[in-house]
């Protein structure tokens, strides 16, 4: 996403790290954490000896010549389209389990890598990093398109969980599907590109993963060459990054520099990791596959395994999944797990509110139990995207209104004031007290930025936006015009490009885009303008596709500023990656749908294997704010399980905003996260458990062994990819109805 395009940092202790909800929709898509946010205590971030980038970078015009040759090319796409199409399959897989999706930037980087140096002596021009920047952002416009165009929640809602007074069946054909999917791929990455200035260029946001992946890529370019001090051409914002300041290599550490540039040389080791990982997950996937019972093993005992579900599913990838997450997220998701199956569960089940079996989502404890957890993430998203809003207010109002009366008292005409007040350079996009960063409107010369050769010109953004905002509007139109009013398709595309734009500075600030956040916020407010006449049994249905389009608009803007900010941080093309995100996107939509429609053909859907969790959800945030009703007590647990999380949430604001390092910092993680919670409650406790792992696996490596964390990240992106591709294999198998054992 990430969703989230989840999708990291380098954490330099479980305390200090972002705390990355990932979830459904998480991107809350984020992704891994290679950054240590340009502290001195990483020498990597401070220093990146010899790289390609750096090897072109002399006196000649040579270096421009193959850094611009490489920004763009055929070779380039053509891997990320393959790593994508890897990416794709396997977020399919994981999100129809589970919901969690990840863009893998940081692993396609790493792919991409190894492939062309593999190839190096056959290239008439060298893989660079700019080219690195362009693999990464097409596979990754690839691989979050089955979150992005609803297939992991939204379609599987409409297909299978529907009822026919709310207007099923609903023709989800495979034309459909791809029509739909070309509608919704394209106006979020337009939307997200004149955003870049602002957030990138003037605020200079930190956008962790994205300045986590131009690390990455540095350490890897770096690594393949001599060790030797390079003077890299470049922004200001890379120069600090990537160097640091005199007195910061002064004091920087030998023995540490000396190991983390043997790092950097070894980076065949890395990639050896990486196969090893990827052949051990592959393996016991496939082994998996034949002795079904490993999804679920009964390690508290056959009464809670049968009765309450209390299993583990010792998945490699659900293990590399957590230690992506890290420590903090696991550990709220296996609170979430443990106050949703082991207290509220057995509590619904013999009061009676859930007769049914444990595991039924309609009359069990299951279906009751997810109606808490939507209150607790429609707590937290309504909380943080109201502060998102708020905070501008705050920073910037008192200084607003102290200019504004200092200007009327020196004005005696209030013709002459107003007109003095709005034509002034007053708005500006600076932090209050931020002199140094002040950005005048209409400075359009931005000393930190790309060649103007290389940006997206106005223009082409006036040309495409209107372009890709029809595109969507007849596309929907085609697919769903029967149930959807034109006005309200118009009306979901109008929130998502206002939520968007939220979504963006919540990425940009926590590593987090909030897109399930946003896409229920969607939802709630077409709670208000539900149709009438011949579209009125339909409400459910276009409530559904309203949060999609929210959805898909947030996550594809958040994803592709993500992207510019690695590739800014590196010297790339703005206007190459913008491209490279169009083709990857379509590319994308098209390949999902058939790949969404191969996995609910080949197995059951839902099933055992494939809950779809996050279609519940969907589904049940739909039948919620639209008045179809809830089960016995559960909208009293609801709302008090939703207060005490916006209580939470807040608290969790007002601590994130401390100085790094302050008590407020440190505290911060230990302050349960309501996204994290609540889809450890919503998801069966197997997976949570095995996230859990992952994170303690985390913890013990990064934290209490001292390791920097490049090592628990190729061990993670190979689990996650060798289960993901090895499921292409087993989904063969199934189709071709291979027995179990």
């Amino acid at each position: 996403m990430a969703p989230d395009r989840g999708s990291a940092p380098v954490r330099r202790s479980s305390s200090s790290s972002l705390d990355r909800a990932l979830t459904e929709e998480d991107h809350e898509l984020s992704q891994t954490t290679l950054l240590n946010e340009a502290t001195t205590e990483n020498p990597v971030a401070k220093q990146i000896t010899q790289s390609d980038l750096g090897l072109y970078a002399t006196k000649s015009s040579h270096h421009e010549s193959v850094v611009d040759a490489t920004n763009f090319t055929f070779r380039g796409v053509t891997a990320g389209l393959l790593i994508g199409v890897i990416i794709c399959f396997s977020n399919t897989y994981f999100g129809l389990q589970t919901g969690w999706v990840s863009g893998m930037s940081m692993p396609a980087s790493l792919i991409g890598f190894a492939f062309f140096k593999t190839v190096s002596k056959h290239l008439k021009l060298p893989f660079t990093p700019v080219e690195n920047v362009l693999v990464q952002t097409v596979a990754g416009a690839v691989g979050t398109m089955p979150l992005g165009l609803g297939f992991v929640g939204v379609m599987p809602s409409l297909e299978f969980l529907l009822k026919k007074s709310e207007g099923a069946p609903v023709d989800l054909s495979l034309w459909r599907l791809i029509v739909w999917g070309v509608g919704l791929c394209l106006f979020g990455v337009v939307f997200g590109v004149p955003l870049r200035k602002q957030v990138i260029i003037r605020e200079k946001l930190k956008f962790p993963s994205g300045t986590a992946t131009a690390l990455m890529i540095s350490v890897l370019h770096g690594g393949a060459h001599e060790k030797g001090e390079v003077q890299t051409q470049g922004t200001e914002e890379r120069e600090q990054l990537l160097h640091g300041t005199e007195e910061e290599d002064d004091d920087r550490d030998n023995s540490k520099q000396t190991n983390e540039e043997d790092m950097r040389q070894d980076w065949k080791k890395q990639i050896k990791f990486l196969l090893t990982a990827f052949a051990g997950s592959g393996l016991y996937t496939l082994i998996q596959y034949f002795i079904p019972v490993l999804h679920r093993l009964p390690i508290f005992g056959r009464y809670l395994a049968d009765t309450w579900v209390w299993t583990l599913n010792p998945s490699p990838a659900y293990v590399g999944q957590g230690i992506i997450m890290g420590p903090a997220t696991t550990l709220h998701m296996l609170l979430g797990a443990i106050i949703g199956w082991a207290v509220l569960s057995p509590v619904a089940k013999h009061k009676g509110w859930a007769p049914g079996p444990v595991d039924d989502w309609e009359t069990g404890s299951k279906g009751w139990i997810v109606w808490v957890s939507l209150a607790i993430m429609l707590a937290d998203a309504v909380v943080n995207l109201g502060w998102l809003v708020l905070r501008p207010v705050i920073y910037y109002g008192p200084q607003f209104a102290r200019t504004t009366a200092e200007r009327y008292k020196g004005s005696s005409d209030v013709k002459e004031f107003m007109w003095s007040h709005l034509s002034s350079s007053h708005f500006d996009y600076s932090r209050v007290g931020d002199e140094d960063r002040t950005a005048k409107r209409g400075q359009d010369d931005m000393p930190d930025d790309a060649p103007a050769h290389h940006l997206i010109s106005g223009r082409a953004v006036s040309i495409w936006l209107p372009i890709t905002l029809i595109i969507c509007v007849v596309c929907v139109h085609i697919t769903f015009g029967e149930y959807m009013p034109l006005s309200l398709n118009i009306l979901a595309l109008f929130l998502a490009l206002l939520l968007s734009i939220m979504g963006v500075r919540a990425l940009g600030e926590t590593d987090l885009n909030p897109v399930s956040g946003i896409s229920k916020l969607t939802q709630l407010l077409f709670a208000l303008v539900q149709p009438t006449g011949k579209h009125a049994h339909h409400a459910i249905i276009i409530n559904l596709l309203a949060g999609a389009i929210s959805e898909s608009g947030a996550l594809q803007a958040g994803d592709i500023l993500q992207d510019l900010k690695a590739g800014h941080l590196i010297g790339a093309s703005p206007k190459a990656q913008f491209y490279g995100q169009l083709i990857g996107s379509v590319v994308g939509a098209v390949l999902s749908a058939c790949v969404y429609k191969l996995y609910v053909n080949v197995y059951d859907v839902p099933g055992e294997l494939f809950q779809v969790p996050t279609a519940y959800v969907w589904i049940f945030t739909a039948r919620l704010v639209t008045g179809r009703g809830l089960p016995d007590m559960a909208w009293q647990y609801a709302l008090g399980a939703g207060g005490i999380f916006a209580l939470t949430t807040i608290i969790r604001i007002y601590l994130a905003a401390g100085e790094e390092g302050s008590w407020r910092k440190k505290l911060h993680p230990w302050i349960p996260g309501g996204i994290a919670v609540a889809v450890g409650m919503y998801n069966t406790p197997s997976f949570t458990l095995a996230r859990t792992v992952g994170g303690l696996i985390s913890l013990w490596w990064v934290t209490l062994k001292g390791n920097a964390e490049t090592g628990v990240i190729v061990l993670a992106s190979g689990l996650i990819l060798g289960e993901g591709v090895v499921s292409i294999l087993n989904l063969v198998l199934a189709s071709l109805s291979v027995p179990h054992l």
